[in-house]
């Protein structure tokens, strides 16, 4: 391989890059773009559910059972109500999702009596992953009321309470539980995956409708030299892509990053060698650009989007689709990300994943190499 025909061909690609803004701007702007559309609209976490009560009791002992709920961050009460009609009425019409609490007549009378009492709680069952964690912040909030009230009782009868049980749980490598501190990393993965398939699929589909790829063919360079010099561009283009994906992580989302910048950027070039050459190959294949960036679409976003583990755990998924994970290399991407982002781990635990996304890339470029041909056609 001759490098200063790989470098010729490397700026002439530059000359392309700069001279079209549309294609400056896909390259920078749009992942830019995406990361901040979808690092605050995508969350998992569930604060402030709007929550109805229908309070039949009025007693102290009701009112003190509610202020848990108002109290808590993760709930808001939004409003009182005096009857079923009401309370359906506000679930029906409600845009956002919503829970009703009913507390009966005898609730205050039952507790005082140390009497068992049933509450019902309406829960909208329409988000069931909303609806699975807000009936479970329901249920804390119960049971510590619950358990506040055995300990006075028993203190009135002169007993110690003492829990058999003392849980003290730690949270590892994300201790508020926020989910963006995990979906940013993992956001960076697809963002690029997308980004720089989408941007390589173009290239030589374009030579092929701008008529310059017979020039190219009429020289003596190797199909080699041309796939690395059609790659050069767009890998530092990525690599700088990754760079202004990391700055905002830190200081616009406020994600740390524990582990070595170094690291994230060296293995951010074993997955942009696979990507880049997947688009490659694709524009190879198929010599439209309209009909490249649609197959690049489609190949890349959604895998890397479902398939990747950086929305849905993998392990939860059917066996052949976990099987099919294998295959795409935005999910060893995200392991390496949230790796690096969050336990600050090193190249001895990510060293497999490193592995599989060199051997993607080297295999998509012999793909790509084998699959061009220097002919008119």
């Amino acid at each position: 391989m001759n490098v200063s025909r790989v470098i010729a061909i490397a700026k002439k690609e530059f000359i392309h890059i700069f001279r079209d803004p549309r294609s400056l701007g896909m390259a920078i702007a749009i992942p830019m773009l995406l990361l901040i559309l979808f690092g605050y609209a995508l969350t998992v976490d569930v604060d402030n559910v709007a929550l109805v009560v229908w309070n039949q009791d009025k007693g102290q002992e009701s009112t003190d059972y509610i202020l848990n709920f108002a109290a808590s961050k993760y709930f808001n009460v939004v409003a009182y109500v005096d009857s079923y009609d009401e309370l359906q009425r506000f679930i029906d019409e409600s845009k956002t999702f919503i829970m009703a609490l009913v507390i009966p007549y005898n609730f205050s009378r039952k507790l005082n009596s140390n009497q068992s009492v049933e509450l019902q709680l309406l829960v909208d069952g329409s988000d069931s992953n909303t609806a699975t964690i807000a009936i479970g912040y329901a249920t804390a909030i119960s049971a510590k009321y619950n358990k506040r009230l055995l300990i006075q009782r028993m203190a009135e009868k002169g007993i110690k309470y003492r829990s058999p049980i003392d849980l003290r749980e730690r949270v590892w490598f994300n201790p508020d539980l926020k989910s963006k501190n995990y979906i940013i990393p993992g956001l960076i993965a697809v963002i690029m995956m997308v980004i720089a398939a989408l941007l390589t699929s173009l290239t030589i589909a374009k030579e092929w409708e701008m008529g310059t790829m017979e020039q190219l063919i009429a020289t003596p360079i190797d199909p080699r030299e041309l796939i690395a010099g059609k790659l050069l561009p767009y890998f530092l283009i990525g690599l700088f892509d990754v760079a202004v994906a990391v700055v905002m992580g830190q200081f616009l989302f406020h994600v740390p990053l524990r582990g070595s910048v170094a690291l994230l950027f060296i293995l951010s070039g074993f997955f942009f060698a696979g990507a880049l050459s997947l688009g490659l190959l694709i524009s190879i294949v198929a010599k439209n650009q309209l009909v490249a960036s649609q197959v690049a679409m489609v190949t890349t976003f959604l895998p890397a989007f479902l398939l990747s583990g950086f929305m849905y755990t993998i392990s939860n998924m059917p066996t052949p689709i976990q099987v099919l994970t294998h295959f795409i290399p935005a999910r060893y991407f995200v392991v390496i990300l949230k790796g690096i982002y969050l336990k600050g781990v090193g190249l001895r635990v990510l060293a497999m994943q490193a592995f599989y996304l060199l051997l993607f890339g080297f295999i998509t470029m012999r793909l790509a190499s084998k699959k061009f041909k220097k002919r008119v056609c």
